[in-house]
């Protein structure tokens, strides 16, 4: 065989194993299906149990899915817990106490170990889990590509630099989400997720007291709702568990009431209210306001795209036994 055949058949070898690469990185929609085929059913179930018992948990889900993604990709890593020697991503200051639902998981993985044991990974019970909430919530249902693999390591040190604060302006959020893979419109799109659920008092006190050197309280904020959020928030009242729906008029229902409340100069934190402060993204509130059902389809899109970022697959990660421990 002659050099050039030699070379031929090397590139060719090459480009065969990055295609095989590529494959096996790729989530597919079903992907249990001839493994556990009941999976999505019995997470679907463990959402639907846990939103009659507490309608808040499930946006506490879709959060989780959030910020397991935003650090290390959608590795499961949120899940786990800290030990003597190592604090976890979910003891982090920016996660605790604010998430909430992991006894939704957990339960979901029991059952699902009882019935196929070691085949359904924690992260796509975590996905699986975000898309169930949102659509009980009243979203779109969406296809979850699955074959996430669970990864080994979580790190509370790693949380801060990687989930967009509350306090960010628009520049910073656009940032952060550029980090992962994802435009400014999906940006947009996704901070929509703050239609459903709860934020602690501190992650927007500062806008109500001592603003500013010239301003008490930040005026980009509706006068009004400041003054019901003062009552809710007392200045002298430090306890860290006080809590306000994010999207008062609708606090459940996954729709475009935070879009319409932003309108309303009524975002509730300044990385909220900042979509005001640009004509693009103004202008997407407004199209997300006017045309619900198109905002729910990019939404559900924005979610898939979100939960493909930075996975684990083939043997770069495992099936976690227990979604708290690594195996």
């Amino acid at each position: 065989m002659g050099l050039m055949s030699t070379l031929k058949l090397f590139t060719l070898f090459v480009i065969f194993l990055c295609l095989s690469v590529q494959v096996e990185a790729q989530l597919q929609v079903d992907y249990y299906e001839s493994t556990c085929g009941i999976a999505e059913d019995i997470v679907k179930d463990e959402v639907k149990k846990a939103f009659f018992r507490d309608r808040g948990l499930v946006a506490g889900v879709v959060r989780m899915h959030f910020h397991d993604c935003f650090v290390r990709g959608c590795d499961g890593s949120v899940l786990i817990d800290s030990t003597s020697s190592n604090t976890a991503e979910k003891d982090s200051p920016v996660n605790k106490p604010s998430l909430r639902g992991f006894e939704i998981i957990d339960n979901a993985k029991t059952r699902i170990e009882a019935l196929c044991k070691g085949v359904v990974s924690c992260a796509d019970i975590l996905a699986f889990a975000a898309r169930d909430s949102i659509e009980i919530t009243g979203g779109f249902g969406y296809d979850v590509p699955a074959g996430r693999k669970d990864g080994r390591v979580s790190l509370a040190s790693e949380v801060l630099a990687n989930i967009p604060a509350p306090t960010f302006n628009l520049n910073q959020l656009t940032q952060s989400f550029a980090n992962k893979g994802l435009t400014q419109e999906e940006m947009v799109t996704l901070s929509g997720a703050h239609t459903i659920g709860r934020a602690h008092c501190t992650s927007f006190r500062s806008r109500l007291y001592n603003f500013s050197s010239t301003a008490s309280q930040d005026p980009t904020l509706d006068a009004s709702y400041a003054a019901q959020l003062k009552q809710q928030c007392p200045q002298a009242n430090n306890d860290p568990n006080l809590v306000v729906p994010m999207d008062p008029g609708s606090p459940s229902t996954t729709d475009v009431g935070y879009y319409s409340g932003i309108q309303a100069n009524r975002g509730l934190f300044t990385s909220d209210q900042t979509l005001l402060s640009s004509p693009a993204t103004a202008n997407l509130v407004d199209q997300n306001v006017n045309n619900e059902d198109l905002w729910q389809e990019k939404f559900a899109a924005a979610m898939v795209k979100m939960g493909q970022v930075k996975v684990l697959t083939g043997n770069a990660g495992e099936i976690r036994l227990k979604c708290r421990v690594p195996n």
